[in-house]
């Protein structure tokens, strides 16, 4: 699995630390509750809640440079669309390793 990383946060700061700081805290400050609210809604199954919640983490993973993860998060987005969970365990694992890599930055 590819591994989160600071490589588009850095590009988007172009060398200004202050702008990278306040980059990487906003993700440490909103994902979480992002990653909560997202397993709330999958608890009580409430599909369209579930999907934006998806909609919204996509960001978090664009930003830090998973590409891949990206796609996998899409295509569960669409499934949620058919009510279809087909995807929520390679989410979930995209969620950890977000979740282990924003305690270490």
């Amino acid at each position: 699995m590819e591994k989160p990383n600071l490589e588009y946060i850095n590009q988007l700061a172009r060398g200004d630390e202050s702008i990278k700081n306040e980059l990487i805290e906003v993700i440490k400050t909103e994902f979480p509750e992002e990653k909560k609210e997202y397993y709330k809604n999958l608890e009580k199954k409430v599909f369209k809640k579930i999907e934006e919640n998806v909609h919204t983490i996509k960001h978090k993973i664009s930003i830090l440079g998973l590409e891949k993860s990206y796609e996998i998060a899409n295509k569960f987005e669409h499934n949620l669309r058919e009510l279809n969970l087909e995807g929520s365990e390679d989410f979930d694992n995209i969620l950890k390793a977000i979740s282990d890599y924003i305690e270490t930055i």
